[in-house]
């Protein structure tokens, strides 16, 4: 297996000054390229073991006495890769702020609610047409301290690992409409603005399941001039 080199024109620089952590863990000196082990290209693999029934769900899989607070979505899409062919039996990872922009974690200590009920995170495997799904609950935004009155539009991050570790793929997942957007220097760190504009699901009413929850639509594709952009 072979694979086509990356275009970074199309992913974050590693220094981008309006992200302020970036400036603290850029590298400060010209990256050395590696060829790839034989390992980074024959896997991993995974079977429906590696995300057992009912992790998709995390408006269940995180229930201690009722049901999470807020808007219920079903996000779903395919992984595709260079070619836009599908990419089958692949481990999907998401995690997420919940409703009220807070996450389960000892560093945030944003004052917004956490809710027992929403661990904010879960994982699939795709289907034979690279398919995946999950049902959640629609984060919030948070404020991040990168700037004066800094805040994080509403997303969810993703982990795609493809065909092969090569293949590898940490992004992030936008709304539509979000005023944040043009104010988020993660954001716009992606140089490229179709990139950006790959980033946003597409809200899709015939996803959407009546009186239950809205549903958007998110492919993922993980290389070449296509590519999702990756992660700031």
């Amino acid at each position: 297996m072979s694979f086509q080199p990356r275009d970074w024109r199309i992913h974050p620089p590693h220094l981008f000054e309006g992200y302020r952590s970036t400036v603290l863990r850029a590298p400060s000196q010209t990256l050395i390229p590696l060829s790839g082990a034989l390992s980074e290209h024959q896997g991993p693999a995974f079977s429906a073991a590696a995300a057992p029934s009912g992790e998709a769900d995390l408006t269940r899989n995180g229930r201690v006495n009722g049901e999470p607070l807020g808007e219920r979505i079903i996000v779903t899409g395919r992984v595709l890769d260079e070619d836009a062919r599908p990419v089958a039996n692949t481990l999907v990872e998401l995690w997420q702020a919940n409703a009220s922009g807070r996450y389960i974690h000892k560093v945030d200590q944003h004052d917004a609610p956490l809710d027992p009920n929403f661990l904010g995170a879960g994982r699939c495997v795709t289907d034979a047409e690279g398919r995946y799904r999950f049902l959640t609950i629609k984060p919030g935004a948070y404020p991040w301290r990168n700037h004066a009155n800094a805040w994080r539009p509403q997303h969810i991050h993703f982990s795609l690992f493809g065909p092969a570790f090569a293949t590898r793929l940490v992004t992030q997942m936008y709304f539509p409409g979000d005023p944040l957007h043009t104010l988020d220097p993660m954001f716009n760190s992606i140089p490229d603005p179709a990139g950006r504009e790959r980033l946003i699901a597409a809200f899709k009413l015939d996803l959407t399941e009546p009186e239950y929850a809205l549903g958007y639509e998110f492919d993922i594709v993980l290389r070449g001039r296509l590519a999702t952009p990756m992660e700031g």
